[in-house]
């Protein structure tokens, strides 16, 4: 009997052969949503196949009896490998001996999958011009190391018949055949491949993962639950919901009466096969419950497994699913999985209570690894990850988003150095998951014009008459102030000022945290000399979430307040998007027309007023030679503002219509299609070919070694996933001292941890972190600022650098107050 896992509490034994079997049922499972229940289950029946030894059964024997006398001499951990044999007898048996290109494909695939489940996905070629790959699968090894390969594969065929193994070999070969027709179908590139593989170790990953802990915690494996009756409930609770908002006093209100029929067009849409679609509700016009009207119709309308919505920014998620969890009141069908979630640390001190908290805590950080919820919130942050980021574990919710409604908001703020990568992921889940997709934002992106194309359903727009709809939403009037060389503090402070003595609230969008400060700093001035009687607020992206969350809740309190409170706000770009707020008149700085349209929702935002102005200027403060796509943008919007000058009625005259927006998009996306693969710089490669045919590679393979690999498939898998991050990080993370319960926190740090106290600390200090690019750093540091925890692996900020009216403070001249730091 050989040994797969002893429970630790009982010393109980899984045998290889039981832990193979259900391993391989779960991957078949999982695996059969995309039709590859074959590559998947046999990838699941191998990957533990080295186990089937001797060595590793004295490793495990030895290393629980030094777990449990306290022995300090356990075997090292993974000194024994147990995942090369199952995949050297895949590619031995099904691709040395075959002929068949699909036969050696499925082996690599499969063989990838198994020899990779405890680290990450291996290179087929690398960046050496070897193949990582094939060094664990087809090179011989010591003796020793030999004879225990010989030994697993003596144990499985004595209890599996060589023919039951081949005749499920040969399964997977035509699923494959089969998967390869569906990608000639679609037209979908060579990338789909990796993608596909991708899958095939997700399936892996989450049945080995479960099946071990199922084992450990004495769980019965667990059919997968129908959500079914929750997406009915949930469908009747917000139809009631909207039933409430139509006898409302206001439901009247032109804008109320277009958002109702919008609503119901998405409900109509939902009957409409899977795809990926577009949904471009006007800002303001209630794209949230409108799409989770379409999303619960059309999961129970096709049988969809889950909801996921994909933010960009926490803000809008938080908002959001708290939305939607007040309308739905089932809050433990509901998962928000993002960088804000903080677990509580303190259990309830009444016993029965505490192991009901327990078992709560256990289950919710198992959601978060396996997003096992019928509705998901997450940012696309971690839905790139799931597909490109490197290790184990985001791989491991990659199956969970097939046979899914996915519901992308604020589409157009994919990183563009990400659309590539993004496309192939939507056109791959459309082609082979079997979802829908549904890209949300009132400023679509053209998606389906650029190099990589996304493959939209014909009619894919959900709303009818967009223009048309546009035109009785209007609100705004976008007015061109821009001058060749734009309007210094002072000048734009007199405009500013010149606009407040006609209204009362006014909002400032500018491109640059100095052109912010130096704005806010004039206006400033002008109220000392009593030219400006407003309240003034400030926001960037210097000051810590938690520090923005309660200007801005400052904010809207003086907006909202009978008697109004005469108000300028001055921002970065971070009030765009996700923001509910109002203002009577918005300046936006030259930028992408994308964010002008976002800037022009926060006026008149609920059109209670008949048309309100934006102005587009341009601002001489700011520096965008760091800002390639900021700059880039502005110059297009620029173009499109010339076009209309000599053409009134170009784009139906209107700067925000539909045309205008696609003309914007072809225009911008034409001057960056090189950026869109995701270049590394440092290989001088981007991504997408290192997934796709990682042609120079494969070259550099046959230069060097005389021959072409003995390969059909070439991707770079585990290079493009260490390059991979979706925001790159080129600043330095803070934490900074904002009120008090930060500066406590701060405080826990540089005291005696207990064990998992430092993750939940950590958790605890998101809101109060900041991003502080390498001038700013270097500055803060020479001035004494930049205080190191932890032996240098956390950094904070002291007192004396951060300020209530801007956050950070480079040149240190926050508010004094006793030091934190001792």
């Amino acid at each position: 009997m050989y040994i797969a896992h002893i429970r630790e509490k009982d010393g109980k034994i899984q045998t290889v052969k039981e832990h193979l079997i259900e391993v391989k049922e779960g991957c078949e499972q999982l695996g059969g949503k995309i039709g590859a229940s074959h590559l998947a289950g046999l990838a699941g029946w191998l990957h533990d196949l080295g186990k089937n030894t001797t060595a590793f059964k004295n490793y495990i024997q030895l290393a629980v009896a030094a777990a449990n006398d306290g022995d300090t001499r356990a075997p090292k951990r993974g000194s024994v490998d147990h995942s090369t044999a199952g995949g050297r007898l895949v590619y031995r048996r099904y691709h040395k001996k075959s002929t068949k290109n699909t036969d050696k494909m499925a082996a690599e695939w499969i063989a990838n999958c198994i020899i990779s489940h405890h680290q990450g996905l291996r290179d087929f070629i690398d960046p050496g011009k070897t193949s990582p790959f094939l060094k664990r699968v087809d090179e011989k090894k010591e003796a020793d190391i030999e004879q225990g390969y010989e030994q697993a594969n003596a144990v499985f065929f004595e209890q599996h018949t060589e023919a039951e193994m081949d005749a499920y070999f040969a399964n997977a070969a035509a699923e494959l055949e089969q998967l390869i027709a569906v990608m000639q179908k679609y037209k979908l590139p060579r990338i789909t491949c990796s993608l596909l593989i991708k899958y095939i170790f997700s399936c892996l990953i989450d049945a080995d993962r479960t099946n071990s802990r199922q084992f450990e915690e004495e769980e019965a494996a667990e059919a997968a639950e129908d959500h079914a009756p929750f997406f009915k409930r949930s469908y009747k609770a917000l139809m009631k919901k909207l039933d409430e908002m139509d006898e409302a006093e206001d439901a009247d209100h032109p804008i109320n009466r277009l958002r109702r029929e919008m609503s119901l067009q998405c409900d109509t849409f939902a009957l409409r096969p899977s795809g990926i679609y577009t949904l471009s509700i006007p800002t303001g016009g209630g794209k949230t419950l409108a799409s989770l009207r379409y999303a619960l119709k059309h999961a129970i309308e096709t049988g969809k497994q889950r909801i996921i919505y994909i933010v960009p920014y926490t803000t809008i998620i938080e908002q959001n699913a708290q939305e939607i969890r007040d309308i739905l009141q089932e809050h433990d069908m509901i998962l928000e999985h993002h960088s804000n979630v903080i677990e509580e640390s303190d259990p309830p001190e009444k016993v029965e209570e505490a192991e009901a908290y327990d078992i709560r805590r256990k289950k919710i950080k198992l959601a978060k690894d396996t997003w096992d919820r019928p509705i998901i919130f997450t940012t696309m942050v971690q839905f790139l990850n799931t597909f490109y980021a490197k290790g184990t574990r985001n791989v491991r919710r990659l199956h969970q988003l097939s046979n899914a409604v996915i519901i992308f908001d604020e589409v157009q703020s994919v990183p563009i150095k990400c659309i590539s990568l993004f496309n192939a992921a939507l056109n791959f889940l459309h082609a082979f998951g079997r979802s829908s997709l549904l890209l949300c934002t009132a400023t679509q992106p053209a998606l389906d014009g650029v190099k990589h194309r996304l493959q939209l359903k014909e009619d894919a727009e959900m709303i009818e008459n967009l223009d048309e709809v546009g035109r009785s939403f209007k609100r705004v009037e976008v007015v061109d102030r821009t001058t060749p060389s734009g309007w210094k503090a002072e000048e734009l402070a007199d405009f500013v000022l010149d606009r407040m003595d006609e209204i009362d609230s006014t909002l400032v969008i500018l491109n640059t945290k100095s052109a912010v400060r130096k704005l806010f700093a004039e206006l400033e001035k002008r109220q000392i000399s009593g030219d400006c009687d407003a309240r003034l607020f400030h926001l960037s992206t210097n000051m810590c979430a938690a520090h923005r969350k309660d200007v801005l809740k400052e904010l809207i309190k003086a907006l909202a307040a009978e008697e109004k409170e005469r108000v300028i706000c001055v921002s970065t770009q971070l009030i765009e998007a996700g923001v509910d707020i109002s203002f009577e008149c918005v300046v936006r700085s030259l930028a992408g027309l994308d964010s002008i349209a976002q800037a022009a929702g926060r006026c008149n935002r609920h059109g209670k007023e008949a048309i309100r102005n934006v102005y587009i200027i341009k601002s001489a403060d700011e520096v965008l030679t760091h800002l390639k796509e900021i700059s880039i943008g502005a110059e297009q919007t620029q173009r499109i503002l010339n076009e209309m000058k000599e053409n009134l009625k170009l784009y139906g005259g209107e700067l925000l219509s539909k045309a205008a927006m696609q003309a914007y998009f072809s225009y911008y996306y034409a001057l960056i299609q090189d950026d869109m693969q995701y270049h590394i710089q440092k290989l001088n490669q981007n991504i997408f070919e290192l997934l796709e045919l990682n042609k120079g590679y494969a070259d550099g393979y046959l230069g060097k070694n005389g021959k072409a690999p003995e390969l059909t498939s070439f991707s770079a898998l585990a290079t493009a996933e260490q390059y991979f991050e979706v925001i790159s990080n080129v600043a330095r993370t803070v934490l900074v001292p904002y009120n008090e319960e930060a500066r406590e926190l701060i405080l826990d740090l540089n005291g005696d941890l207990k064990a998992g106290e430092l993750g939940v600390l950590l958790r605890k200090l998101q809101p109060y972190v900041v991003n502080i690019y390498d001038h700013e750093f270097r500055k803060l540091d020479k001035n004494g600022d930049i205080q190191p925890l932890l032996h240098g692996e956390v950094l904070a900020l002291s007192e004396t650098a951060y300020s209530k009216q801007f956050g950070v403070e480079t040149d240190g001249d926050g508010e004094m107050s006793l030091a934190i730091f001792g």
